[in-house]
């Protein structure tokens, strides 16, 4: 199996400065460990919520660190500092808003005001930027509406091959 390269990039400038601690971007490793096979590296980035900073961060991830997935979490809600989804515009050649439909529509059955997040994706040379809300529980809500797309959009884009845990997780590649 191949071993994964997987970016976490929580934008949080209150957790950046040490105010209260990240407990999203574990949460997103924990949920990935579940669904995931193969062997992870995880590549963790905690920053401050400054686009140039999470576009520098993004690029490296994926053009440097050659990434297959790079996921983010923070910076997506309607306030003046979250700017994640466009820093993921800017460094992504494709975008991929299916993705951020499936999520605000998963997070409507639990709150309202989940119609305020921006979240998207895109796709960066081979990897795919996925931005997640800031919650855990929203994280792993998310990430179960949308997974089961993620390792055929990596197959397509020339990714590394992601064997899910079908006990946890039901992924669909179509047959060849």
């Amino acid at each position: 199996m191949d071993k994964i390269k997987i970016g976490i990039v929580v934008t949080s400038d209150r957790a950046f400065n040490g105010i209260y601690e990240d407990i999203s971007g574990k949460a997103i490793q924990d949920v990935l460990k579940e669904y995931i096979l193969n062997e992870c590296e995880y590549i963790y980035r905690l920053i401050e919520d400054e686009q140039d900073i999470i576009e520098k961060n993004f690029i490296d991830l994926c053009d440097i660190q050659n990434c297959d997935l790079v996921v983010s979490t923070g910076g997506t809600g309607p306030a003046s500092r979250d700017v994640t989804p466009e820093a993921t515009q800017n460094v992504c050649e494709k975008m991929m808003p299916g993705f951020g439909e499936l999520m605000r529509q998963t997070s409507l059955k639990y709150v309202p005001t989940a119609i305020l997040s921006r979240q998207t994706a895109g796709i960066r040379k081979q990897s795919l930027i996925i931005n997640l809300p800031g919650k855990p529980k929203s994280i792993k809500e998310c990430l179960e509406a949308v997974f089961p797309a993620i390792p055929y959009c990596i197959d397509l884009i020339g990714g590394r091959y992601i064997n899910a845990n079908e006990d946890n997780i039901k992924i669909f590649r179509p047959k060849s």
